[in-house]
């Protein structure tokens, strides 16, 4: 996709989504309960997204590659050994800021 507003649609019905490491991009899709390949762009400069994917990947929760070793990844990949991802909690979050606020 070149531009959409929202992915919520494809991703729904989606039974894998290959997609670059952005971190919105990440958690929307495993919240989702989806299988993700995260494509790492390997030119960008403090490549934040390869620490993301290496977590992720670390954590159990994708599968990680560069557009290089794309075909190999999903040729051998084995979706079944990646772990669900945890739901959010942001009443904690909530919590904690209320704590920090004094609220």
């Amino acid at each position: 996709f070149r531009f959409k507003d929202s992915l919520a649609e494809e991703l729904q019905s989606a039974d894998l989504v290959i997609s670059h490491a952005g971190a919105g991009s990440c958690l929307e899709t495993l919240e989702k309960g989806k299988p993700l390949i995260v494509v790492i762009n390997d030119k960008l400069m403090d490549n934040h997204q390869l620490e993301l994917a290496k977590q992720l990947h670390r954590d159990g929760y994708v599968l990680y590659c560069n557009c290089s070793t794309l075909v190999e990844t999903v040729q051998s990949m084995n979706l079944s050994a990646l772990k669900p991802f945890p739901p959010g909690q942001p009443e904690k979050f909530a919590s904690f800021l209320d704590k920090v606020f004094g609220l």
